[in-house]
């Protein structure tokens, strides 16, 4: 009888063992890559694939994740001339969906209009890229990519549906998508000077000239100094000397963070004017003619060089 006992001891044991080991073997889990297939984000699937990007997304984060639709996946591929997700190279492919991958689990309520670093790293510097977010009116990131579906829950992080792909951002990028550039854009623009700013400040970081430093004055910086030289509006500004002071803004060939600057430093601009450092009280900058500009936000990393905001237009000698 104690073997019989024995035995049917066992025989229930090894049975709940069975059943819990099955139970466990059918656990569902609902990570970032499940809500990513069951959303049938299918062309978003085969590209974290072929980037090796599975495991990290399935890890513990959390993440905020950007979602491109299929139909923003096949508009970048035939902008980009690629027939598929295949012929995208590995590297760039890998970094433009770290480009959609930013730490924390944010939901839209918690997301506000500024910069935030993504996981992809920057040609330039090797430190994390930043994104723009605005959300006037939506939620839109770097001024093209519009969110559709908000606040979908992952288990670890939230997934947020977008129109398009998020290309990796050049300084020229950052300058459209802010508004407090938007003075800027439109001197950087003006038809009639001989410099093409925008062609040169998206070439890629490993050109000639780049990586690129730009010190980019506020709206409130150009509004400042037209009525200092009692002009009413920037066409006003002659071309050339428009053309030096843009190039008085624009470091090249270096991608200077704020932990590279210090008082005393003197930067070499484009127009070759030399700017001074001072971070004695609060970092700021000053031109040969003595003009003072301090440097209010910090950090703006893009693929092909780094932007710092000023607050005053600073003028070639």
């Amino acid at each position: 009888m104690k073997t019989l006992s024995k035995l049917v001891t066992f025989v229930l044991l090894l049975s709940l063992f069975t059943s819990c080991s099955s139970e466990e073997t059918s656990i569902k889990t609902n990570t970032i890559v499940d809500v990513a297939v069951n959303s049938n984000l299918s062309s978003l699937v085969a590209a974290v694939t072929k980037a090796e990007l599975v495991n990290t997304l399935n890890g513990p984060g959390p993440f905020t994740v950007l979602a491109p639709t299929n139909e923003a996946f096949a508009e970048f591929l035939s902008e980009n001339n690629f027939n598929s997700v295949d012929d995208v190279p590995k590297e760039l492919l890998t970094q433009i969906l770290l480009n959609h991958v930013i730490d924390g689990s944010l939901k839209s309520t918690d997301l506000s209009t500024g910069y935030a670093n993504t996981k992809a790293t920057s040609n330039a510097s090797n430190t994390l890229m930043s994104i723009y977010i605005n959300t006037d009116g939506g939620v839109k990131f770097n001024g093209i990519s519009t969110v559709t579906t908000a606040n979908i829950d992952a288990d670890n992080g939230i997934v947020h549906v977008i129109d398009k792909v998020i290309a990796l951002p050049t300084v020229v990028t950052f300058a459209t998508a802010d508004s407090n550039f938007s003075v800027l854009v439109e001197a950087l623009t003006r038809s009639d000077l001989d410099t093409d700013f925008v062609s040169i400040l998206s070439l890629p970081a490993s050109s000639n000239t780049a990586p690129y430093t730009v010190f980019a004055p506020i709206n409130s910086a150009f509004i400042n100094v037209l009525e200092e030289l009692n002009l009413t509006a920037l066409s006003d500004i002659q071309k050339n000397t428009l053309d030096l002071t843009l190039k008085t803004h624009v470091l090249s060939g270096t991608n200077a963070l704020d932990t590279d600057l210090s008082t005393g430093l003197n930067l070499i601009t484009l127009s070759s004017e030399i700017l001074t450092v001072d971070l004695t009280a609060s970092a700021s900058l000053t031109d040969e003619g003595n003009r003072v500009s301090n440097i209010i936000a910090t950090n703006v990393q893009a693929n092909n060089g780094v932007i710092h905001a000023i607050d005053k237009v600073l003028l070639p000698n």
